[in-house]
């Protein structure tokens, strides 16, 4: 959801960005997809690492913990 939603405010504020952009389109697909999926890419990574972590942690002890 808010990926969509920050390439609509993207494509909406590209007249603006356009005299600062060098050598890229201000509309160019393959400059948004390529961020779209690195932008994904790093979400993917930055909650699966945590994730992994607490996975290891034996339910009885974190329960114990608190």
């Amino acid at each position: 959801m808010g990926i969509a939603l920050g390439v609509l405010i993207a494509l909406a504020v590209t007249r603006l960005l356009a005299a600062l952009l060098y050598g890229v389109g201000a509309s160019d697909p393959t400059t948004f997809v390529g961020v779209v999926a690195l932008l994904a890419v790093v979400s993917l990574i930055a909650s699966y690492l945590p994730a992994r972590r607490a996975a290891r942690v034996d339910p009885m002890v974190a329960l114990r913990y608190e």
